[in-house]
Parts: structure tokens; C-alpha cells; sequence
């Protein structure tokens, strides 16, 4: 079989086992954050924390939530890797440095999961599991709160209330993302990836010495690592490692979770606002850009000219061999448009033209299908902003699933849509321009710029994937990375809120025979459209500099 038909066999049998799971999970994600029934852990935990599940919230209330809750667990991660030389089941480890730390913390509370640090080197047990995986949980959790509270702004009409940002986490977690992980987990020890508390063992003589492996809790992090769309790695070749990543099976069943709940939340859409028609247009949109973008990296990656190629079927520098270039360019494409931040291979070490595609992916705003919440609401986003297009178009005030998309609304949307490019580029011109930066990058020319594009671009879309070329472990990178992270997941999530509680504001309004169809495949062509648009015109410098510069000149 050729690598390029198995790459195809694959892809099908995602889109299958994706197909079978759409419709019953999300309808079930529906029923839970629809639900007015809690289950007695929820109930327990809501005393815990002292909060009323049953207070709605209008979306400065809603806001406070988000952020007193993300605030304290910033600050609980950061002082669990300043104390861990002093914990139990440390391994050995000393205590994590200050930048990095925060870099660390700002990154897993953001569902970025960015890594400067050596998983299997710095961090031991406690942390891994009593930091970083609790994180993988309830960021995610938060994400999928905010969607859905932007998804109530359409549904609901004439109230500002959004419903309960501690309801929506706890129900998330509990009833959406633990059961999911416990039979992720289950599936993943049955393929071979390890679940212990091992300590640090030697697993046989090497040219130069004993090579020495740390055991630990990988496939109950593992899994959620995916479901929650994380990346983090447990080990620092995260799901190129055979502990986390075993063989083909796991390696496609990974992929699969990348993308369960993204997909699935665009029918949980459509079951809250009435309609699943709308979330099948959201999702054939996702779909298209998703499938298009594998198709553009199997074609850099297999085609690629020269003797070497040629012999080994393609681009296999920086592949395992476990997985062949098909395999890879699907997960490679599926976490950079997921803000998943996982990888199997290397993509520092893709064509030039390949990693651009990587590139490009985070900088179209993570949406297709997008982070587990994040890309359902970068997507309505973007659908507010194409149709408001479409009325402009047309000569008629927009409308969407029958709210007026009016100036407010729209100056919402432009300042959701401008701050991520705004953090990327400033960041990557101040790193270019400074002397020290510059110091950590491996590569010169355009690759070296790619380098550092690639990594603002991963921290502010909050994606987490690294390039595998920058010395990121520096204070600068640390800092001005955490920094990126924390502005790029907040800051929208404003712009959202506030566009969620405008619209549940408005009385909704009768569709006439000039309404746009926003279900049919014409909205879906405009809505693709309108992304590259926006997409192109924002980095197409940026992009020529790195990139496409490589990719000409290889």
C-alpha cells in the first residue's frame, strides 16, 4: 500500500468514527449546560466553593468568574512549582525557576500548554498530576463555558443573563470531559501507554551512558491532554514518545480526540438555538478548512523533490517511522488548528512551505474546528463578521439567527478579531529587534524568523506547539511567552462575553424574504472566505518573511 493511500485510509476513518459520535455527544453537551438539575457532586462542590448554581449571571458577573477563577489558578500552579523540591513524589526535582514557572502556570491555565522545560526532567509527580492534568481539566472547562454562554446570547432574547459561569465549569468537567478521559485513559494503557508512579529507572546502555526513563500517570494526563484540546506533554517529545504515543492505533485515536468536542460542540450549537441546519453550516466550514489544509500538507510533504525524498516516499526528517508522513501531516494540521499544541513529529523539520501550513493554522484564530470552546466561539465570531459583510454587500442591516448584528455588536467582533495578530506581531518585532532574543534561535534567515513567529503565534492563540528550534528557557521568552497567553485568552473572552450579553439583550427578529440564509452552503462559501480574507491580509508579511520565503527558495 502506498503511504499516500494509507494517509487517505486514515483520514476516512477519522471522518467516520468522528461522523458516528457527532450526533450523540453533542446532543448530550447540549442537555448538560441546558439542564436544571445538578447532580449531588456537583452540589457538593458548589458548597465547597460557595457558589449558587442557580444565579444567572449577566456577562460583567459572568467575566468575574472567568477570571477570579483563572487568576487563583494561575497563582496555585505557580506556587506548586516553586515548593515541589519539598513535596512528595518530586523524584528528585528542585524546585522550578520564577519565569519559568509562570510561563508554566500562565500556560496550562490558559489551555495553551506551552512547554520551555524538559517534562521528564523537571516536574515529578505532584505536579504533573496535582497541577498540570487538574489544569487540562477545568481550562478546557472554561473554555466551553464562555462558548456556551455566547451560544445562550443567540438563543435567548430581551435578558442580559448568560446563565451561571459555576455551573457551566462544574457541569463541564463533571459531566462532560471526566467521563470522556476515563474511557480515553482505559483505551490508551490497552494500546500501551504507561499509567504508574515509577520513579526514575535506567532502561539500558547507550553510546555515552545509561539512558534513564521516569515513569508516571501518562495516559490518564494523556487523554485529557486531547479531550481538553491541551498538548502538554508529559514527556518532552509528547506523542512522538512511544510511552504516550505507542503505535498507529493510538496515534489516530489521539487525532480523534483532538477533535471530538470541537466538531461536536457545532451540533450543541444547533440543538440551544433551535436549528441544527446552523450548526451544520458552522461545522461543514470547520470541515472544509480542516480537510483542505491536509491536503495541502500532504502535498508539501510527499512531493518534496531531491534523491533522499524520493527513496524514504517524502519529507521524513523529523517523522517517526512509526507513523509515516501521512499520519503525521493529519496530526500535525489537527493540533494546530485545534490550540491542541501536541505533536507526533517535528515541525521545525517539515518543508518550508509545510510549517508555513502550521503557521497559518494558529494565525486563522484556532477555529477550524478550533480548541474545545474556544473554537465554537472564534468561529461565531467570525460568522458575525461575515455576515455583517454580506449586509454591507446587499445594502441591508445584518442579521444573525435573528439578531441584528449592529455597530456595537460589530466593534465587539474587531476587537476580538484584532488583539491575537496585534500580541504576535509586536512580540515577534520586539524579539526580532532586541539583541538578546535573537541569541536563541538555532536556525539563521528565514527559518530562524519562522522560529520565533511560531512561537508568539503559538502562545497568543494560546496552541502551545513549539517549532523545535528555539531556545525558548530564557527569561525574555518565559515572560514575554506567559505574557502573550495570558493576553491572548482573556482579553477576547471579553469582547465575547460583552457580544453575548448584546445579543441576548435584543428581541429577536422575523426572518423576511431579504434574511440571509446563514444554513445554507452560500454562507458556508462566504464564511471560508471571509477567514482567509481577514487571515491573509493580516500575515501575509509576516508569513512572505518566514515561510514562503523558505518554501521558494528550497
Amino acid at each position: 500500500m502506498s503511504p499516500v493511500l494509507a494517509g487517505v485510509l486514515q483520514l476516512l476513518a477519522l471522518m467516520a468514527a468522528l461522523a458516528l459520535a457527532y450526533r450523540p455527544l453533542g446532543d448530550h453537551m447540549a442537555r448538560v449546560y441546558s439542564s436544571d438539575r445538578h447532580l449531588r457532586v456537583e452540589k457538593w462542590i458548589y458548597k465547597g466553593i460557595g457558589a449558587d448554581p442557580n444565579t444567572g449571571m449577566r456577562w460583567p458577573a459572568y467575566l468575574r468568574g472567568v477570571l477570579a477563577f483563572s487568576a487563583v489558578s494561575v497563582l496555585f500552579l505557580y506556587l506548586l512549582q516553586r515548593v515541589q523540591g519539598s513535596l512528595p513524589g518530586s523524584l528528585g526535582f528542585s524546585s522550578i525557576d520564577p519565569d519559568q514557572a509562570f510561563n508554566t502556570a500562565a500556560s496550562f491555565a490558559t489551555n495553551t500548554n506551552w512547554q520551555s522545560y524538559y517534562g521528564e526532567q523537571a516536574m515529578g509527580h505532584v505536579v504533573q498530576t496535582g497541577g498540570l492534568a487538574v489544569q487540562n481539566f477545568v481550562s478546557a472547562a472554561v473554555g466551553m463555558a464562555v462558548a456556551v454562554s455566547l451560544v445562550r446570547g443567540f438563543a435567548r432574547s430581551r435578558t442580559g443573563e448568560l446563565g451561571n459561569f459555576w455551573a457551566d465549569l462544574v457541569r463541564g468537567t463533571v459531566r462532560v470531559l471526566l467521563p470522556l478521559s476515563v474511557i480515553a485513559a482505559l483505551v490508551l494503557v490497552a494500546c500501551g501507554v504507561i499509567q504508574n508512579f515509577a520513579g526514575i529507572h535506567e532502561v539500558g546502555q547507550f553510546t555515552g551512558g545509561a539512558q534513564e526513563w521516569n515513569g508516571g500517570a501518562v495516559a490518564s494526563q494523556e487523554a485529557v491532554k486531547e479531550i481538553g484540546t491541551n498538548g502538554g506533554g508529559y514527556f518532552n517529545a509528547n506523542s512522538a514518545h512511544p510511552f504516550e504515543n505507542p503505535n498507529a492505533f493510538s496515534n489516530l485515536f489521539e487525532v480523534f480526540l483532538i477533535l471530538l468536542i470541537p466538531f461536536a460542540l457545532t451540533r450543541t450549537f444547533g440543538r440551544m438555538v433551535g436549528s441544527p441546519r446552523q450548526g451544520y453550516a458552522i461545522l461543514a466550514t470547520m470541515a472544509t478548512i480542516w480537510v483542505g489544509f491536509i491536503c495541502l500538507m500532504w502535498w508539501t510533504e510527499f512531493a518534496h523533490h531531491g534523491p533522499a525524498f524520493e527513496i524514504a516516499g517524502g519529507a521524513m526528517e523529523g517523522k517517526e517511522a512509526r507513523f509515516g508522513i501521512g499520519a503525521s501531516s493529519i496530526f500535525s494540521i489537527s493540533t494546530t488548528l485545534t490550540s491542541t499544541g501536541a505533536v507526533d513529529s517535528f515541525h521545525s523539520s517539515n518543508t518550508g512551505l509545510g510549517g508555513g501550513l502550521n503557521l497559518l493554522g494558529m494565525q486563522l484564530g484556532e477555529i477550524a474546528p478550533g480548541g474545545t470552546g474556544s473554537g465554537l466561539y472564534g468561529m461565531l465570531v467570525m460568522a458575525v463578521v461575515a455576515v455583517f459583510i454580506a449586509g454591507l454587500m446587499v445594502g441591508r442591516t445584518p442579521e444573525y439567527l435573528g439578531k441584528k448584528i449592529g455597530i456595537r455588536e460589530i466593534k465587539f467582533a474587531a476587537c476580538y478579531i484584532l488583539i491575537t495578530p496585534a500580541l504576535v506581531l509586536l512580540f515577534t518585532a520586539l524579539a526580532m529587534a532586541l539583541p538578546t532574543p535573537g541569541d536563541s534561535m538555532t536556525n539563521s534567515g528565514a527559518h530562524g524568523f519562522s522560529e520565533i513567529l511560531y512561537a508568539y503565534t503559538s502562545g497568543a492563540n494560546n496552541n502551545g506547539s513549539a517549532f523545535a528550534g528555539l531556545d525558548a528557557d530564557t527569561q525574555w521568552f518565559n515572560t514575554t511567552i506567559g505574557i502573550a497567553m495570558l493576553l491572548g485568552r482573556f482579553l477576547p473572552m471579553v469582547f465575547v462575553l460583552a457580544l453575548a450579553g448584546s445579543l441576548a439583550e435584543q428581541r429577536p427578529v422575523p426572518a423576511t424574504a431579504g434574511t440571509l440564509r446563514t444554513e445554507k452552503p452560500l454562507f458556508t462559501g462566504l464564511l471560508v472566505g471571509a477567514i482567509l480574507i481577514i487571515t491573509g491580509l493580516t500575515y501575509f508579511p509576516a508569513l512572505a518573511l518566514g515561510p514562503l520565503a523558505e518554501g521558494l527558495a528550497s
